[in-house]
């Protein structure tokens, strides 16, 4: 067990002061944000599924059912090609069928804050005054930073090297959105009539809806309530490339890998209430069909996985979250680059 858990964090550490003297380089002199159209929350209730059909990538829905293959390309595969075929025509009809005779709503929250990186990691989140005053502040998001060895020239990031320091007006977003609303009780049916490939098949097309909604509500942020790309037109697969400026990092996935995060978030979007979703004890979304995350907006924003990280910046994130070490072990327990003493 020992040797396996050597193996597992063989990468070579460095001191969080290292890591942080070897920040993103962010030329915050020549570079000013865009003010958001639309600053604080806009909520989208019973979104259209046929508007959300025209984003959904199809990819990982074959994914999903074990079929390896770049869509649309795997209808010519001599292996696989008929049972995609069939797969997609039945996943058609129950979506065509599910619009048709209201299965699932979808609903979502978009939120965009002035905000500034404080310190080195962290993003602190501004109410609008409306005399841009940035006094009082309502939310301040933690963020890690990588603390493995990198090769000359290749920076150690966190997401709050993104954001701009005190004195530069800045601004993150956030989101929620769902197309598991009703989903949950037809799945529950065919599952009841022993109907387990359309409850499958619904729940992989729920899944597909909530993923096309986080897109398109990026895009409209980009295009509309942040607005800092209007001229932005992009087909689905260069959205599903991610040509567009900006990013949507989650809580609890590798940029942020910290899923209790999502209770800042949900305040801030106030989401149960909004959207209908709830976080669970271990914030797991439900419904499942759920996507949440920020937006930043810096051009030079860009996804990167944080990695194994050192004690010495566990002890320091525990201080910034006000929690205990042990607290701050368990919940960064993947990415610990060490063994806790307990």
């Amino acid at each position: 067990r020992e040797r396996h858990a050597g193996r597992e964090r063989q990468d070579r550490m460095v001191p969080l002061s290292t890591a942080r003297a070897n920040r993103t380089a962010v030329d915050w002199a020549t570079y000013r944000p865009e003010r958001p159209a639309t600053l604080g929350i806009s909520v989208f209730r019973d979104y259209p599924l046929e508007e959300l059909r025209a984003y959904i990538d199809w990819q990982p829905f074959f994914m999903a059912w074990e079929m390896k293959g770049r869509y649309p390309q795997i209808f010519n595969s001599p292996t696989k090609g008929e049972a995609a075929r069939r797969l997609w025509d039945d996943g058609q009809a129950l979506l065509d069928r599910a619009i048709k005779e209201g299965w699932i709503q979808a609903h979502g929250v978009a939120a965009l804050f002035p905000a500034n990186r404080v310190g080195d990691e962290d993003v602190a989140l501004y109410e609008d005054n409306e005399d841009g005053a940035r006094s009082t502040e309502i939310a301040r998001l933690h963020h890690l930073r990588q603390q493995t060895a990198h090769e000359e020239g290749v920076p150690n990031r966190s997401l709050g090297d993104f954001v701009a320091p005190v004195g530069i007006d800045d601004y993150v977003g956030a989101f929620a959105v769902t197309a598991g609303t009703g989903s949950a009780g037809r799945v529950a049916e065919f599952k009841a009539a022993n109907d387990d490939y359309n409850a499958i098949l619904l729940e992989s097309l729920a899944d597909r809806l909530a993923e096309a909604f986080a897109e398109l509500l990026h895009e409209r942020v980009r295009k509309e309530l942040w607005g800092y790309a209007p001229d932005e037109h992009l087909d689905v697969e260069q959205l599903v490339k991610e040509k567009y400026r900006g990013i949507r990092p989650a809580p609890g996935y590798p940029a942020c890998p910290d899923h209790s995060e999502k209770e800042t978030m949900w305040r801030l979007l106030d989401a149960e209430r909004t959207t209908g979703i709830v976080l669970t004890e271990s914030y797991a979304m439900w419904p499942g069909a759920s996507v949440s995350g920020w937006y930043f907006a810096h051009p030079d924003s860009r996804y990167f996985a944080v990695g194994r990280i050192n004690r010495d910046q566990v002890a320091d994130y525990a201080r910034r979250k006000g929690w205990s070490l042990a607290k701050a072990e368990k919940w960064l327990a993947p990415n610990l680059g060490y063994e806790p003493e307990d």
